[in-house]
This record gives C-alpha cells, structure tokens and sequence, in this order.
C-alpha cells in the first residue's frame, strides 16, 4: 500500500467488532485477512478471537497449546487479555485465541454483574498498545456479540451476496441500535462489506444492487468474490494475503483495507 495510505490511518486506537449473526458470510475471512492487510503498513494490530468455533485462531496457525489461556478465561476467570495475546506469523499482528471452553461462556456471563462489560474492561490499558483491535464476533447475537458492540467504537459487518440478506442484516442493525442506546453511545457501522459475489449469478448482483440502495454509502465499493484461494487458505493456517497474493481475494481485500483506512481517517 502506499504511503499515502499510511498518512490517513487513525492515530489512536480504533476497536472494530467484525460481526453478522449468520454463519458462512466470510466474517472470520474478512477480520483474517484485514488484519493482515493493516499489519503490512506497519500497523500494530489484535485481533480477539470471540467466536466458540476459533477459526481465526485456526486461520492464523495458532495450536491447541497455544489456546490454553483464551478469550474464555478473559471474561469468565478474570486473566488479564495482555496473558492470553499470542503472536502470529504475521509481523505486527497478535491474536487473543478462542478455547473450546467459550462454548459456556454465553451461559456463564448471565451471573456475572456488568456482564455486557466485561471485554471491554478487559481491554483497559491494552488498547493504546495498539492501532488497531479487531473482534471476531460468533455468529449470533448473545452475550458475547453484545460484549463485543459495547467494546467496539464501530462495527464492520460482512454481509453474503443471498437472498436473505438483507432480513439478516436488519437484525443486527436493531441490534447495534440498542447497545448503543443502553451501552454505547456513538457506536456505528462502520462499513458493510459484501462477500461471496459470483459475477455469474445474477442474484449476487440483484443483491448487491438492494443492499447499496437501501444501506448508500454505508456499503464499501470493494467487493469480495467467491473464490477457491481465498476457502484453500485457513486449511493452511494463513490469510489468503500470505497463502496467494495475487489471487482476486486478496486483492480484493487488499482494496477493502484501503477504504476501510480511508473511513477511519476521515471519521476519526
């Protein structure tokens, strides 16, 4: 990316939750391979793996070993986030993993008092270490998501290019609504970001032709396509950016951080 790029970027701490309810819309790609990207221009970035299922974790190599202390034993026991930051292979770019544990931590937090505060709490004092935390959200919308929206400054939501797209986003929409009236004043979408586009179906474009209608500017130019380097990747413990650069997925998520930098400088 080019310097200019750089210039634009936030000087402070920006915390992105990366979030839609429904599986399978490219969110832990998405949050994977932005991260990357934000990390080549020298950005010191965290990505919180939030999500049960831990396939940012997986994506980004981390082994079971490297899991012991998790997001699970952040919001549940108290450990401190800075214990359970592990590094990557990605120069600038630190994971906090998932556990298999984060399954019962939905259930767990209803007892816990200031439950909808608890990840943001824990990110006191480790924020200003760096530019840019990204949350990867589980694909619902519980306690967990909540923890995430009330933490969060804005929220970037990858939305697949089907049918019942819109209804799903809808959902969030109110839900981001409320948190922000109860939790979080000021919090916002930060972007919409559409994935999964297959320029050979003509639903993909009726979507994306609806979702820009309805939601404007709101929705990034950049669109990711349905691609097979992009689904290969995380078998290989790698974002795509490092597994095949050249492929249309990374450039295409290459072009998302470039505007995704470019809002945060305008907006921060």
């Amino acid at each position: 990316m080019s310097d200019h790029l750089i210039k634009q970027m936030p000087d402070k701490s920006r915390i992105l939750a990366i979030a839609n309810q429904k599986g399978g819309v490219g969110k832990t790609t998405t949050a994977i391979n932005l991260a990357t990207a934000l990390a080549a221009v020298k950005k010191k970035v965290l990505i919180i793996d939030l999500d049960p299922q831990g396939n940012a974790s997986t994506g980004l190599g981390l082994t079971q070993e490297d899991r012991a202390l998790n997001t699970y034993h952040v919001l549940i026991d108290g450990v401190s986030l800075e214990e359970t930051i592990r590094p990557t292979d990605i120069p600038n770019l630190q994971i906090v993993p998932s556990g298999i544990d984060l399954t019962g931590a939905e259930l767990e937090l209803v007892d816990i008092p200031e439950r909808e505060y608890c990840l943001k709490k824990a990110l006191q004092g480790v924020e200003e270490k760096f530019d840019y935390i990204l949350i990867d959200c589980p694909p619902a919308l519980g306690l967990l998501t909540v923890n995430s929206l009330v933490a969060a400054q804005a929220v970037l939501v990858p939305l697949q290019c089907e049918f019942f797209a819109l209804e799903g986003i809808s959902h969030l929409s109110r839900t981001i609504e409320r948190v922000a009236s109860k939790f979080n004043p000021g919090l916002e979408i930060q972007g919409i970001v559409l994935t999964m586009f297959d320029k050979r179906n003509n639903l993909s474009g009726m979507v994306a032709e609806d979702v820009r209608a309805f939601f404007g500017d709101k929705v990034y130019n950049t669109i990711i396509p349905r691609n097979v380097r992009v689904s290969e990747a995380p078998s290989y413990g790698r974002p795509v950016l490092v597994y095949d650069i050249a492929c249309a997925g990374s450039q295409a998520y290459l072009h998302l951080a470039s505007e995704v930098i470019h809002r945060e400088g305008i907006h921060v």
